[in-house]
C-alpha cells in the first residue's frame, strides 16, 4: 500500500491532489493506524508516514491525518512549549493579533479556533485567505500584528528583501515572527540565478521550479540587516531522540525566530 500512495503521490498534479486529501485523509489514517509514529498536531498515531518530496522523496514524513510535514510538526511543538500562542490568558492580556502568510492547511482550521489570538490570512492568490495582497506590497498599517507567521513563502518571491522590510513595518515593537525557509545549512551563501528558466531544470536546482533561490547561512544576517533581531532556534537539539523519531521531524532543522 505504501507502494501505491508513493506512485499516487508522484503522478497527480499537487491542486488535485490538495483538493483530494479533503477525501482521502480519513481513508488513509485509517488504513495505517498504528503505534510507531504521532502528529503532535492532532495527536494520532500511525505504523508509518506517508512519503514525499519534489523529485527527490522524503519517506515517511508526510502525516495521514494532518498532511504535515517535519517543518509543521516542528513549529508545533516549537509554538506550543516555548510560546503563548496557545496559551496565552485573555483576562488578564489582550488577545494576540496574528498574521499568516499562505495558511497551511494542517493549521488554518485549528488557528481559526483558538480564543486567545485575533487571526489573519493572507496570500496573493490563495482563495481561502482572508485578504488577498502582495508580501511586497501589503495593505497594513505599521506596527500591527504581534505575531508573523511566513513559512515557505519567501524563497517564491523575487524580491525578497522588499517583502522582509514589509514584514518588519507590520509587525509590532515587540513582536515576534516565524519565517521558516527551505534551507542548506552547508552553503554559506544563498544562490539565486534568474537565467535557469527551464522548469525541470529549477526544480532540479532549487527545490521546485517556482523557488527562485536557494538560502544558505547568510539568510539570517539579512533578516538582521532589515532590523530584526534573529534566533537561530535548533528546537530538535531540546527534543529526545525518541522524541525526534516519535514526531518524524528533521534532526538540525533551525526555526529563524525573530523579534522587532
Amino acid at each position: 500500500m505504501k507502494k501505491l500512495f508513493k506512485i499516487i503521490l508522484n503522478t497527480i498534479p499537487r491542486p488535485l491532489l490538495i483538493r483530494l486529501s479533503y477525501v482521502a485523509r480519513p481513508i488513509l489514517a485509517f488504513f495505517l493506524k498504528g503505534n510507531t509514529y504521532t502528529d503532535p498536531i492532532d495527536g494520532k498515531s500511525f505504523k508509518t508516514f506517508l512519503p514525499y518530496g519534489y523529485g527527490n522523496q522524503r519517506n515517511n514524513v508526510l502525516s495521514p491525518s494532518t498532511l504535515s510535514l517535519e517543518r509543521h510538526r516542528l513549529l508545533w511543538l516549537y509554538l506550543n512549549n516555548e510560546t503563548d500562542f496557545f496559551s496565552r490568558d485573555t483576562e488578564s492580556n489582550s488577545a494576540l493579533s496574528v498574521l499568516h502568510f499562505a495558511p497551511e492547511q494542517c493549521f488554518l482550521k485549528r488557528f481559526r479556533t483558538l480564543n486567545n489570538i485575533n487571526y489573519t490570512t493572507t496570500d496573493l492568490l490563495s482563495p481561502i485567505a482572508d485578504v488577498k495582497a502582495d508580501i511586497c506590497d501589503l495593505p497594513f498599517e505599521d506596527n500591527s500584528y504581534d505575531v508573523i507567521l511566513c513559512n515557505h513563502v519567501l524563497e517564491h518571491i523575487p524580491d525578497d528583501t522588499k517583502a522582509m522590510q514589509e514584514l518588519y513595518r507590520v509587525m509590532k515593537p515587540g513582536g515576534y515572527g516565524i519565517f521558516q525557509i527551505p534551507q542548506d545549512l552547508n552553503r554559506e551563501v544563498t544562490f539565486e540565478d534568474d537565467s535557469i528558466t527551464d522548469r525541470d531544470e529549477r526544480a532540479k536546482i532549487f527545490g521546485q521550479y517556482d523557488h527562485v533561490r536557494v538560502y544558505g547561512r547568510d539568510y539570517f544576517d539579512k533578516l538582521r540587516s532589515i532590523g530584526f533581531r534573529v534566533e537561530e532556534v535548533d528546537y530538535t537539539s531540546q527534543l529526545s531522540e525518541d522524541e525526534i523519531t516519535k514526531y518524524c521531524l528533521a534532526k538540525g532543522e533551525i526555526i529563524p525566530v525573530v523579534f522587532k
